[in-house]
């Protein structure tokens, strides 16, 4: 598949054949797709929190409001991010650059996000969201569909995961086999209404 009958296709779905597993090789290859997402300073700073405990995950439906795609779909994925991962060992991000980049770069990386937690949070968002869309573009090349989540409640799932303390959850990610297609478009703005040039007026 094209990218951009990839793109054209992903839907979001909600009712997924809850016998169908994937396989460990598929979860790979999602996942190391995944990570070839862009993250701002190469940080990489997403973690996927992949549920295979049934138990588990029948409790983050319930504090998912029992959305059953939660327990139906072949796989659960939660995003997070280490919001301090730009201070842990920041030279493993550009090891194999050449070393001026180096020397320019991890410095950079700390004197920008040190006592700057706001970056800290908007940089794991986006990064996390990105990564959240690869996932479902590789899945949906892969034959799966998906369905990105955030009604949930953060701090009990937080807490079933044991988070820690210096991570943020972004979103879940679900995918499986449809039972059905999505129904269609429910109503798409025109390029018009959302596309400005230059500036507001």
């Amino acid at each position: 598949m094209d990218t951009l009958k990839a793109i054209e296709e992903r839907r979001s779905v909600k009712a997924y054949d809850p016998e169908h597993r994937m396989t460990d090789e598929e979860i790979q290859k999602l996942l190391s797709y995944t990570m070839l997402s862009p993250t701002a300073f190469n940080i990489q700073h997403w973690r996927f929190l992949v549920v295979k405990d049934p138990e588990l995950r029948q409790k983050l439906r319930e504090a998912s409001w029992n959305q059953v795609q939660v327990t139906d779909a072949s796989l659960l994925v939660v995003i997070c991010a280490d919001l301090k991962a730009w201070e842990k060992e920041p030279d493993r991000y550009w090891k194999n650059a050449p070393e001026p980049v180096q020397q320019a770069l991890v410095p950079m990386i700390l004197n920008y996000y040190k006592d700057n937690f706001e970056a800290e949070r908007d940089e794991a968002m986006r990064s996390c969201g990105m990564a959240a869309q690869t996932m479902m573009l590789v899945a949906k090349e892969m034959g799966y569909d998906t369905c990105p989540m955030d009604g949930f409640d953060f701090e009990k799932v937080a807490e079933l995961i044991n988070l820690p303390e210096d991570h943020l959850i972004s979103m879940f990610v679900v995918v499986g086999k449809a039972l059905r297609p999505a129904n269609e478009r429910a109503g798409q703005l025109t390029l018009d209404e959302v596309v400005i040039y230059d500036r507001f007026t």
